[in-house]
């Protein structure tokens, strides 16, 4: 088994984590068990909690930078000069 190391700035991010966590819980339960009692408070952490949860896994950053080659750009992506239309002269 190969030891890591956590970088000390993950560490305030997983304790960020865990807390955001434990209040969608909370509203969550609260909902649940006392819905009379619930407030708009509750209600938009519920919905944070559960849109945040949409966000697929892919929209992670890239450990490699994306490289854009002029042989991939399309026509439609091409800046156009002044003076040059789109029909042929």
């Amino acid at each position: 088994m190969v030891r890591r190391r956590v970088p000390l700035v993950t560490l305030p991010l997983i304790a960020v984590g865990l807390v955001a966590g434990g209040l969608w819980w909370w509203a969550v339960l609260r909902l649940l068990l006392v819905p009379g009692e619930t407030g708009p408070v509750e209600g938009a952490v519920i919905a944070g909690g559960w849109g945040l949860s949409l966000l697929p896994v892919h929209v992670a950053a890239s450990s490699r930078p994306a490289l854009l080659t002029r042989a991939r750009l399309t026509r439609a992506w091409r800046r156009r000069r002044s003076g040059a239309g789109s029909a042929p002269s």
